[in-house]
């Protein structure tokens, strides 16, 4: 009995551990569980996280990451990273973010039942200047353009200003010259105008926002070339055969100006088929003088400028030469029109009344003094042959003041106040000899100061002839005319008026004759009535 007992405890043991093994279940698998990490690093297109793989659900984790969207609970069919695989920390490069966007993110991680992921988090990206291109420039005429732009992004900050600024420097800014097109993103166009023809220019769009000011890529025009714009000088110096003009060509037109001058006919419009004169090259004023007109004759005339293009015009202003006039002795002048007055711009030379009687040459000294002599003329120096069709006659006051005048029909002896009117539109009589006096040395002696003859008076240094003992003296060195008003002296004649100018300042002077005075010989200039 003893032994029976024994086996059955054995036996039964024997029998139920293979049971309680046989009994025994697996533990279920999962995904696994994901702890996301803080954003850091938060820049306009990029930031920093990560997670923390803390339990891998009981099945190797393959891949693990970040993913994230603008849109609630991002998963790994959204952007993501690919951070390695197992469980535990790793870290996350988030990348192609947009500007001043709000990103929900979570961490993932997967294994073979699946995904898990973490809690969500959320971050917002750093606002950035907007992205743009610059459109191609086009219509383009000599002072205008059409270009724009197109905004792809904003930046995360709205768009306040757009439009397009250019400069004939490299990389224009919003500091030069520029348009104002709208706000916003998009597409814009642009008018680009008050541009320079024949130049080149660089352009870019440009867009602002909170941020700043950003640019797109630069474009570069050349406006087209025009004719030249310019103006007509004022006709000066008019003579029976000549005169003085030119002009000022403010713009060439974006193309060199290779040939400028002013151009004249007796009709309308005249052009460079007509008379012209050729002044130069280039932008800016110039002098013109006009030969070979007709006398007494109007003219049209306007400055004209050349360049690529063609040739441009300035106003059309007049132009009235002055007469030539025939003394009794048959001599012709020529004349100038000063102001309102027209004058000779050659001495006298008559040896004849206007009634055609003879006035008296004196060639000896002492016969020259005497008072009795009365009307006379001479040469300087008692040569006519190198005298008297350069320097004219002198004349002695009696001849000025005969009543049966010296001076050709139409014309007379100016007197004071002619005179002092002629100066005055000069200047003054302090600068007048300048502008009255022949230019150079070839008849003025050094250093003839002054002398631009811009009036085209032409005055030349005839000298004189003392009334006082007859001698000839100051030619090339001085200038004398007479004017028929007398100053009431202490004789019954008076004291006769004369001026005169010198090689050596720029000045004339109005004098009275004393005395003897009366026999000086000066020059004579007539001016009409």
């Amino acid at each position: 009995m003893k032994i029976v007992h024994t086996v059955f405890p054995v036996l039964f043991a024997g029998l139920l551990l293979p049971l309680l093994f046989c009994c025994k279940k697996e533990a279920p698998k999962t995904v696994p569980t994901a702890i996301i990490s803080a954003v850091t690093n938060i820049t306009a297109s990029m930031a920093n996280s990560g997670g923390n793989i803390t339990f891998d659900g009981g099945s190797t984790v393959t891949a693990r990451g970040v993913c994230w969207s603008t849109n609630q609970s991002p998963t790994t069919s959204d952007s993501k990273t690919a951070d390695g695989a197992g469980t535990g920390s790793f870290t996350s490069a988030i990348t192609g973010l947009t500007p001043g966007a709000t990103y929900n993110i979570k961490a993932y991680a997967t294994n073979s039942v699946g995904t898990g992921y973490s809690s969500q988090t959320t971050f917002t990206t750093l606002a950035s200047a907007p992205v743009l291109t610059t459109a191609d420039i086009s219509a383009i005429t000599a002072t205008t353009a059409t270009s724009g732009g197109n905004i792809t992004n904003d930046g995360g900050s709205s768009v306040t200003a757009r439009g397009v600024c250019w400069s004939t420097n490299q990389s224009p800014t919003t500091s030069d010259t520029k348009t104002t097109d709208g706000t916003g993103t998009g597409s814009f166009t642009s008018a680009i105008t008050g541009l320079t023809p024949g130049t080149t220019y660089y352009s870019r769009a440009y867009a602002t926002n909170s941020i700043g000011t950003a640019y797109g890529n630069q474009v570069t025009v050349t406006t087209t070339a025009t004719l030249s714009t310019l103006t007509t000088a004022v006709v000066s110096v008019i003579t029976s055969t000549t005169a003085t003009s030119g002009g000022n060509i403010t713009t060439d037109g974006g193309s060199p100006v290779t040939v400028r001058g002013v151009c004249w006919s007796t009709s309308s419009n005249p052009t460079i088929a007509n008379s012209k004169t050729t002044d130069g090259t280039g932008v800016g004023s110039f002098t013109s003088s006009l030969s070979g007109l007709e006398t007494n004759t109007t003219y049209y005339l306007r400055a004209y400028a050349t360049n690529s293009v063609g040739t441009g015009y300035g106003n059309e202003t007049l132009l009235k030469t002055s007469i030539t006039i025939i003394d009794t002795d048959g001599n012709v002048y020529n004349t100038v029109i000063i102001g309102n007055q027209v004058w000779m711009i050659e001495n006298l030379k008559t040896t004849k009344y206007r009634d055609g009687t003879s006035i008296q040459n004196v060639s000896d000294n002492t016969t020259w003094v005497k008072w009795n002599i009365r009307s006379a003329y001479c040469w300087y120096n008692n040569d006519s042959t190198s005298n008297k069709n350069k320097y004219g006659a002198l004349y002695n006051s009696d001849a000025v003041n005969d009543s049966r005048n010296i001076a050709p029909t139409g014309w007379h002896i100016p007197t004071d106040a002619e005179w002092t009117a002629l100066t005055t539109f000069l200047g003054g009589v302090d600068i007048a000899g300048g502008k009255l006096k022949e230019v150079g040395t070839g008849h003025w002696a050094s250093p003839n100061t002054g002398a631009t003859n811009s009036s085209g008076f032409t005055a030349l240094p005839g000298g004189e002839r003392s009334g006082f003992d007859g001698t000839f003296g100051a030619m090339g060195q001085s200038g004398n005319w007479w004017s028929s008003t007398q100053n009431n002296g202490i004789d019954a004649n008076g004291y006769p008026y004369y001026y005169n100018f010198f090689h050596s300042i720029s000045s004339g002077s109005a004098s009275t004759g004393y005395g003897w005075a009366f026999s000086n010989g000066f020059s004579v200039r007539c001016i009409k009535d």
